[in-house]
């Protein structure tokens, strides 16, 4: 596993992928604080391409990332995933519509762990989620930087402090 660090307007990201592609995109702070694992090497070179989208992406002219995914999940949590990137950039939808979008009406609560569990926060936007009636709940990264991604993508220059 090769790997990078990456400073954001939203905190430090660990970025990480192999041969196969883009594998994880974490908070280092946040819900669940992450470091290397041993055996996994320091090399930017190898994730150059998902920094570079990245730091497009924050800066305002990106809204769809084009790289090689490889996430680690189970066939439900790679389902849900693949549905969170249909989410368009700048729109949000409910856990209990993306259940239903992935096939599982009533499964608001099994789709809000796969959720939860993305490995690659803001490439794919786990962040457009949110909870009933439009309130913001629950983000590796934490409500701040949720709050952040959603401005960012509503252009709402007040909110990001621009």
């Amino acid at each position: 596993m090769h790997y990078a660090w990456e400073d954001s307007p939203v905190g430090r990201l660990l970025i990480g992928g192999d041969e196969r592609g883009l594998r994880f995109v974490l908070f280092e702070e946040g819900r669940a604080p992450v470091v290397p694992e041993p055996g996994w090497r320091e090399d930017p070179a190898a994730v150059a391409d998902a920094v570079t989208q990245l730091r497009e992406y924050f800066a305002g002219v990106r809204r769809r990332f084009d790289l090689p995914l490889a996430p680690a999940g189970t066939p439900f949590q790679l389902r849900v995933w693949e549905a969170l990137r249909q989410i368009p950039y700048g729109e949000t939808v409910s856990y209990g519509e993306l259940a239903r979008r992935v096939g599982c009406p009533n499964g608001s609560r099994a789709v809000g762990l796969a959720n939860g569990a993305n490995p690659l926060s803001i490439v794919v936007p786990c962040h457009r989620v949110v909870g009933a009636g439009g309130r913001l709940v629950g983000y590796g990264g934490g409500l701040g930087a949720k709050r952040w991604l959603l401005a960012l993508e509503q252009g709402s220059r007040r909110m990001l402090n621009l």
